[in-house]
């Protein structure tokens, strides 16, 4: 008796130790990889930055994989609505009209819009910049903030497809100024110190935050995200994400709890 025992536990242990594991799902994230510092690709066409770092430590964090995907920015979130990618992140700020099409995660990126103007002009809000012409990414936050002031149909916003050829047309000089993200002019400012850029803060420029975007009504996913973000947040993961792109800036405080 004792050695059938003795068997029929030793043949357990061997189902036990043969079962496989279970794998961590992998999850696509669509990027828009010409946003520095926050997604873009690297010489060697790897896909980096801080959205990049965060979103590997929330994974980790939260026990699934993910692979990133460039996304252009104009089907951004036609992509995640339609299945072809699981998480969108790429700087997105969360707005109203955003929620109706998608589902945000927690915010994890303090925002607002900034202005940045060729070294010859000041100003002190966006009504300084009536008349002059300013670039903007389509459809961004900045290009709601200058549509509302001048005009959706005005003539004077100039729209791109991304970031870097919005910040190429200011330093050409085709455009006076140019309205977006505080972290990606900060950046670019701090990359190119001998152009001189002006940058200004509208005091009415509302405080925004960025958010990760999953389908509507994905809520399995989306508590994943939200979990994995917290457990970052809050032991000091995201502070060392946070100064290896921004340097020794403060981090921001985040409505996590």
């Amino acid at each position: 008796m004792k050695r059938r025992s003795l068997l029929a536990a030793a043949a357990a242990a061997a189902v036990f130790t043969a079962a496989p594991a279970i794998a961590a799902p992998v999850y696509s994230v669509g990027t828009g990889a010409t946003y520095r510092p926050f997604e873009f690709q690297a010489p060697s066409k790897e896909i980096v930055g801080f959205d990049i770092d965060l979103m590997k430590e929330i994974a980790k964090a939260a026990g699934f994989q993910v692979k990133f995907q460039n996304t252009l920015w104009g089907v951004i979130f036609e992509s995640v609505k339609n299945g072809d990618r699981d998480i969108i992140m790429s700087g997105i700020t969360i707005t109203p009209q955003r929620q109706q099409t998608v589902d945000f995660s927690l915010p994890y990126f303090a925002a607002h819009q900034l202005i940045l103007t060729q070294r010859n002009l000041r100003v002190k809000s966006i009504n300084d910049l009536k008349g002059k012409k300013v670039a903007v990414v389509a459809n961004s936050a900045g290009d709601i903030v200058c549509s509302k002031a001048f005009g959706k149909a005005s003539p004077n916003i100039k729209r791109f497809d991304n970031t870097p050829l919005a910040l190429e047309e200011l330093n050409a000089g085709g455009v006076d100024a140019a309205i977006g993200d505080v972290g990606v002019f900060a950046y670019y400012a701090q990359q190119n110190p001998g152009k001189h850029f002006n940058m200004t803060r509208d005091p009415n420029f509302e405080e925004q935050y960025f958010g990760i975007a999953v389908r509507k009504g994905n809520t399995k996913l989306l508590a994943q995200i939200n979990d994995g973000l917290r457990k970052v947040y809050k032991n000091g993961t995201y502070a060392k994400v946070y100064h290896k792109w921004f340097g020794n800036t403060p981090v921001p405080k985040l409505p996590i709890k």
